[in-house]
């Protein structure tokens, strides 16, 4: 009879390794955040390819920081407000490294994208958020926080340079960006105005 620990206890043994630890939920977001600055500063190097794998990783950490919060029992009211200020901040420093190289190539309208990117997606925040403050649970949407990485993450992978191909997706990737973002405002804008209009059922 085999006596090796199954699946479930090495990961309860991992998570209470963990929970031991001194890491911190705080810790991992600043992670993250270092990470994607990083991300900003390749772009602006026109290393693409590293940049979009180092937001890639990036990115995770940040899906990280919530679910280790909740599994440790670590968090703080402080720590939720610091990760959700971090992630938008981490998306605007990196569409604006983007912005930046686009103005280089003088392509005036991929700028404007990245403008409208970057407001859609801080307003598609500030949405969920003054909706929750009314009593509203508002995640609809097609372009969540999750959504919006994988496209900026394809752009910069399949960015002109980047050495994956020969095609050019950043441009792509932040039209794509703008426009599913701005959809997702709207969307999350009928949300909020059917539950609080509407009346509730009996």
């Amino acid at each position: 009879m085999s006596t090796s620990p199954s699946s479930r206890e090495r990961r309860e043994l991992v998570r209470n390794r963990l929970i031991e630890s001194r890491l911190t939920p705080n810790a991992i977001s600043l992670t993250g955040f270092a990470l994607c600055v990083i991300a900003a500063v390749l772009v602006a190097e026109r290393l693409f390819f590293l940049a979009g794998v180092v937001f890639i990783v990036g990115s995770v950490c940040d899906t990280l920081d919530g679910r280790y919060s909740r599994m440790s029992g670590k968090g703080s009211p402080f720590g939720a407000f610091l990760d959700s200020t971090l992630d938008r901040i981490e998306e605007g420093v990196v569409l604006t490294t983007v912005a930046a190289y686009f103005a280089s190539r003088h392509m005036e309208f991929a700028v404007a994208a990245c403008v409208v990117a970057v407001l859609a997606s801080l307003m598609v925040s500030y949405t969920r958020a003054r909706a929750e403050a009314l009593g509203v649970e508002c995640k609809v949407g097609i372009a969540t926080r999750a959504v919006r990485v994988v496209i900026l993450s394809i752009g910069l992978l399949f960015a002109k340079g980047a050495g994956l191909a020969d095609f050019e997706l950043l441009a792509p990737a932040v039209y794509v960006l703008a426009g599913l973002s701005t959809i997702t405002v709207l969307q999350r804008i009928f949300h909020v105005r059917k539950a609080l209009t509407e009346p509730a059922p009996l």
